[in-house]
């Protein structure tokens, strides 16, 4: 018998589907991802989630809930840490707890438990924990996991050449053969930075991505950022940064200001996002020294369209105008 295995859309899923996708294939099972987020599934995610919860984790709630009865297990990790001594935001920390006692008829839920806080060679257990849910043979999940890290440097190493995640996976899925992209010529630059899952989601932002680069505008994300400037750049900050997409989220929006990579620079918020409350001020002050023109949408279920692409014409207008006929102008009033 094949094992089906769920995969929600939501959350992490941008940056390790890849990843878990080849090692549960390698496994010999069949893993079902669900579609891209739609009104449907977001009605479904804000009905069963907690009202205090993030536009994020009420839509992978509705991820959840379309899978529950299409699959045998659903795999939600319990990702803690990434790397040594960072941790992950609370809400990723908690979030299987949340699902299941929130979601009615799931399956069972594989919560492996991922914390690289300590030690990275902690990342072998919690392969080996999964693994043994399909298959008792050690050297069996020894190669998955080896196929994993394998794709997974793949992956990774399109993202460094500027590659869209969303593309990148679409390239994974056609074994990393280059989709043609042909040469456009760009009007500006626009790093579009935030958590993944909010850049990521075209649903959640509204098509922000697509939206920019009908209008020529050639965009960067944090993925898109080697490590070593990323370590570089948030290590500008008085105090170490323990959240390591705050490290991310900083480090590469720093590099681009300092080194004179954008025009501008698009924030992406979750209404209500601890976290973000910080790194959007470092982030805008960061903007505000060296003059490079900043922009904050914050999103909940109640945000329209109609508001989102009004801000964005805006601010393009505003940096066309700027830049064609008073330079001198400051971006912040």
């Amino acid at each position: 018998m094949k094992y089906k295995i769920g995969m929600p859309r939501g959350m992490l899923y941008y940056d390790y589907y890849p990843f878990w996708n080849e090692f549960f294939q390698e496994l010999g099972l069949e893993v079902v991802v669900s579609p891209k987020t739609n009104k449907e599934i977001l009605n479904e995610g804000v009905l069963s989630c907690v009202d205090e919860a993030c536009l994020p984790v009420k839509v992978m709630h509705g991820h959840a809930n379309y899978l529950k009865d299409k699959v045998d297990f659903l795999f939600i990790p319990k990702i803690m840490s990434i790397r040594k001594k960072e941790y992950c935001c609370p809400k990723i920390l908690g979030l299987p707890e949340m699902i299941v006692n929130s979601v009615d008829g799931l399956p069972p839920v594989i919560d492996t438990v991922v914390n690289l806080r300590k030690s990275n060679s902690s990342i072998n257990k919690s392969v080996f924990e999964t693994g043994k849910y399909f298959s008792k043979n050690p050297y069996k999940v020894r190669k998955a996991y080896s196929k994993a890290i394998e794709s997974y440097e793949k992956y990774k190493a399109l993202l460094n050449k500027g590659v869209i995640p969303m593309d990148a996976i679409k390239m994974y899925n056609k074994a990393f053969k280059d989709i043609t992209n042909h040469s456009i010529k760009h009007n500006m630059v626009i790093m579009v930075v935030g958590h993944p899952y909010n850049i990521y989601d075209e649903y959640i932002n509204m098509n922000l991505i697509s939206k920019l680069a009908n209008e020529k505008v050639k965009v960067l994300t944090p993925e898109m950022i080697s490590e070593e400037k990323i370590i570089h750049y948030s290590n500008m900050l008085p105090k170490r940064m323990f959240w390591t997409y705050g490290r991310r989220i900083v480090g590469s929006a720093f590099s681009v200001i300092e080194e004179e990579k954008i025009d501008g620079i698009l924030y992406i918020s979750s209404f209500g996002c601890g976290i973000d409350s910080i790194l959007i001020d470092l982030v805008q002050r960061k903007s505000k020294e060296k003059k490079v023109p900043f922009v904050l949408l914050t999103l909940d279920e109640q945000t329209g369209e109609a508001g989102i692409n009004t801000r964005i014409e805006a601010f393009l207008d505003m940096m066309k105008w700027r830049n064609r006929n008073e330079d001198n102008v400051s971006t912040h009033g």
